[in-house]
Order: C-alpha cells, then structure tokens, then sequence
C-alpha cells in the first residue's frame, strides 16, 4: 500500500502542512517536530511524489529529448553526453525515439508535454517547425539537436552536413573513384538531403565523374544489404566504384553486402557518415565523416538551461560544428586494371 503525506501527519500528529515544510526544508518547524515527522517517514517508508509536487508547482526537473533513432549509435552518444551535462544541472533526461516516424514523433511531443517537462532537445523527422512553434508558445523551451535552425525562434546544434557531404566527395574523387553512387534515405531528413547536396557540389563542374542516388527507406545496416544488392544486380559496365551513405549504419551494411562478390576498396571504395564506435573495428575499417556527437549533446543542454532561466530571451544561438574526413582502409586508393 501507497503511504500518503496524510499517513506521516497522522502517524507523527501533526499537520499536513507540516509534514510538508518539513520535507521542503522549510526553517519554520521546531527541531523536536522535525525529528518525529522525520522518524514517521522512515517507520512508514514514505516515498514522496516529486513528479506530482512539479505537476502542482508547474516546475520539472525533467527535459524531453526526442532522436530519430536510438538504436543509431551516434545518437546514443549524443544522448549521454547530454544526460551527463543535464545531471551537472540537477535534471533527468527522458528520452524518445521516434524511429523516423512522424507519427511517434508527434505523440512523444504530446507525451512531454502533458508531462510538463522543462525543456525539449529534438532531432525532428520532417518539417515539424508548426509544432515546435506551438509547444514553444505555451511554454516549452525547445532546443533543435544534428538539425541547423533557420528559424529565428529556435537555437539549434548541428554539424556542416554539406561541407561533410563535400568532404567526402571530394576525397572518393581524389582516389581516383569517377562513378559515385550516394546511398540514403528518406530525403525528407534535412541531414540526409544537406550531405547530398554536398556531395553534388564536390561534383559541379567535373565532366569526368558522376554521381547517382540509390535511396533508402531507412538509415540501418539492412537497408544498407538492400542497397549492396541492387547496386551487385546492376550490369558490371554501370556499377559504381564508390559509394558515399549518408550514415554509418547503411555503410556497414553496403560493405557487408558487398564482400563476397567485390573487393574493398580495390573495387569498391566507400565512405559513411557519422564515425560511430564500430566504424574503426569493421573487417574492412570503414572511412567516415566524424560529428564530435558528445560535444554536440553537452551544448545543446547548455543551451536549453539558458532558456529555461530566461524564456522571454529574444536571442538564439546556432552552434555548427564541422565535420571531420577520417580516412580509412575502405576508401583506398583505386587499383589499376588488371591489379
């Protein structure tokens, strides 16, 4: 049985008031009460109610922090460094995955909501700017997370997805590679569809190499096997020599895909996004564009207090973070015809 604030006053004869200022700290309380208030709680092993004290208050000392994918390691990373930040300030971080779904994304944002938690970081699937707006309007700070904000009313943390994308690029055609396939998706992803735009920049100009998209339905390490398996179906005149996937996961699977029937990288160079722990240890190591994900959790966290100490603050800060080329053994140098 569930033991009351009501149980402790009876037990200890006093008031439920004093029970309260009791365990609020308040200095109003004789010592003596304070003592047998004190000892009723341990004899009942009372558990007091603090998410329904900050229901009452209006206060939390929760922040919401939706991600697109949680089984993606570069989101857990992300995740903990910002739980780790958010402990330094007394909070708890509640964390969602909406799957890159919009639908789970809209009823985790009802969920925080209704939980009037004191923050949200989000990472949003599409074009959920409407809502954030109305969240925002009856007083949820919101921070954006590896999504840049061209919108005046919200701070953001992102990576330079583009000069990523151009990054990558650039390095497949400095190897030597001419026929670039970019391999992700779904392009409703604002991180998926700046790293292509990259990638299509890296390109501009150059008559000698060129740059098709095979999309995916999701960033996983399955879709990336899908992707190798259409990419072996085609005739051997239009394979790719290199492929760039928008994250780490689906490059994985590309190369998973594509170890029994091509040599990487002698024929096959490829490049993924993100640097997730696992992208060093593969049986080809696998080269990647790095986003500091820890750094990029703690900001975001700092951000967010600032806005929750003051939300009537016109000013927002966008904190873009550059990417880093980490080259490994999968994006080699081309081999000669006939090696």
């Amino acid at each position: 049985m569930t033991v009351s604030v009501r149980d402790v006053a009876e037990h200890a004869g006093v008031s439920v008031g004093t029970v309260s200022n009791v365990l609020n700290g308040k200095a109003t309380v004789r010592p003596e009460t304070v003592e047998r208030v004190l000892a009723a709680v341990a004899e009942l092993g009372f558990v007091r109610n603090d998410a329904a004290r900050q229901l009452r208050a209006g206060v939390s000392r929760s922040i919401g922090m939706i991600v697109l994918d949680a089984g993606n390691p570069f989101f857990t990373g992300l995740a903990r460094a910002a739980e780790q930040r958010a402990l330094a300030e007394g909070r708890a971080v509640l964390l969602a995955n909406s799957d890159e779904q919009p639908e789970r994304e809209a009823l985790y944002l009802d969920l925080f909501e209704q939980q009037r938690v004191a923050g949200l970081l989000i990472s949003p699937v599409g074009d959920a700017m409407d809502r954030l707006h109305a969240l925002h309007g009856r007083g949820t700070p919101t921070v954006l997370v590896d999504r840049f904000s061209d919108d005046p009313g919200f701070s953001s943390v992102s990576v330079d997805d583009v000069a990523g994308g151009r990054m990558a690029a650039a390095h497949l055609l400095e190897t030597g590679r001419r026929r670039i396939a970019f391999v992700g998706g779904p392009r409703r992803l604002r991180q998926v569809a700046d790293r292509l735009r990259g990638a299509r920049q890296a390109l501009r100009g150059r008559t000698d190499a060129s740059l098709s998209v095979l999309p995916t339905r999701a960033l996983t390490v399955d879709d990336g096997r899908r992707a190798a398996s259409e990419l072996l179906r085609l005739p051997a005149s239009d394979r790719p020599d290199a492929v760039f996937a928008a994250n780490d996961l689906l490059a994985i699977g590309v190369l998973q895909g594509v170890l029994e029937e091509r040599r990487v990288p002698g024929e096959l160079a490829i490049v993924g996004y993100d640097d997730i722990p696992f992208a060093a240890s593969m049986a080809v190591p696998l080269t990647s564009v790095r986003q500091p994900y820890a750094r990029m959790g703690e900001r975001a966290v700092e951000l967010l207090e600032r806005e929750i100490a003051d939300p009537s603050r016109a000013d927002r800060e966008h904190v873009v973070f550059e990417p880093e080329l980490v080259v490994r053994a999968s994006s080699g140098v081309r081999e000669p015809p006939g090696a």
